[in-house]
C-alpha cells in the first residue's frame, strides 16, 4: 500500500531507540523530512549517520522550559509521533514522588506540550495534520508493579480522545497505538524473566510479543491519508491480548 508520505515533515520524540528509532528510519525511507528528538546525543549521532538529512534535537522532554527552547521554533511540522516514554516499575506501596513526577512529566505532560507546538503551527498555516501517540495495552489492563505507568497510559488514551475532539475541526487527526510488550531494549529489560514473560504470553492468543516493525507499520498507516477517517481511536498491536 502506497502511503503517500513523501515530501512531508514529521517530528518524532523518543527517536533514539526502539519504536521511535524504527519510526524515523521508516519515515526517512518513505521520503519524509524528519525531526528526531531524543535526550541522548549519542543515539542521535548514530541515527543521523544511518539516515542522512534527519534533523536531530537533543532535549529532555521532562523539562518544560528546555523543551520550549528546543522545539518552540521547530518550523512547519505535518506529522507528529509522541513516542518518548519511561517505565519506572515499582510496587504500588513503594511508589515514590520522583517516579510519579518523572513518569507523568515525560509520558503525558510532554505529549501535551509538543502537540500544542505542532498543532498551533498547523492551525496557523491552515494545514491538515496527523498526530500518533504511542500508548500501551497497559492503558486498559492493570499489570503488577506498573501502577504509575498504567496510569500515564490510561491518561494518554483519554487525552488523545480530547485532542481529537478539539483538533478535528482544524483537520488534525489524533490516534494512539497500544502495543503489547515490544522487543525493544526497554521491553527486554522489563520482561527478561522467563516466568514473568510467561504470565503475559499466556494471555496473548498469538503467543508472542511484538517486534518494533509491527508497531511502526500501524504508526505509518495512522499518519497517512489512508486513515483519513480515523481519529480519536486506540489501535491495539497486542496479538489479541485485549480480547482475551
Amino acid at each position: 500500500m502506497e502511503l503517500g508520505l513523501a515530501g512531508r515533515r514529521a517530528l518524532v520524540t523518543g527517536a533514539g531507540k526502539g519504536i521511535g528509532r524504527g519510526t524515523v528510519q521508516a519515515l526517512h525511507a518513505a521520503g519524509v523530512q524528519v525531526v528526531a528528538v531524543s535526550r541522548t546525543r549519542a543515539d542521535l549521532d548514530s541515527l543521523v549517520r544511518e539516515c542522512p538529512g534527519v534533523e536531530p534535537v537533543c532535549v529532555d522532554l521532562g523539562d518544560w522550559e528546555a523543551t520550549e527552547r528546543a522545539l518552540g521554533n521547530v518550523g512547519p511540522v505535518d506529522l507528529l509521533v509522541n513516542n518518548a516514554g519511561v517505565a519506572l516499575l515499582q510496587p504500588f506501596l513503594e511508589v515514590t514522588k520522583e517516579a510519579y513526577d518523572t513518569s507523568f512529566n515525560v509520558n503525558l505532560r510532554a505529549v501535551i506540550q509538543v502537540s500544542q507546538i505542532v498543532a498551533r503551527g498547523l492551525i496557523a498555516r491552515g494545514a491538515p495534520g496527523s498526530i500518533v501517540n504511542v500508548s500501551s495495552q497497559a492503558s486498559q489492563r492493570a499489570i503488577t508493579n506498573h501502577s504509575v505507568y498504567c496510569s500515564t497510559k490510561g491518561a494518554m488514551d483519554m487525552l488523545t480522545k480530547a485532542m481529537a475532539l478539539e483538533l478535528g475541526p482544524h483537520k488534525i487527526r489524533v490516534n494512539t497505538v497500544n502495543p503489547t510488550v515490544v522487543m525493544t531494549s526497554m521491553g527486554q529489560a522489563n520482561w527478561s524473566n522467563p516466568q514473568k514473560a510467561k504470565t503475559m504470553l499466556d494471555r496473548i492468543p498469538l503467543g508472542k510479543f511484538a517486534e518494533v516493525e509491527n508497531v511502526v507499520d500501524i504508526i505509518l498507516f495512522l499518519l497517512s491519508d489512508r486513515s483519513s477517517m480515523t481519529t480519536g481511536s486506540a489501535v491495539p498491536v497486542d496479538g489479541g491480548f485485549l480480547a482475551s
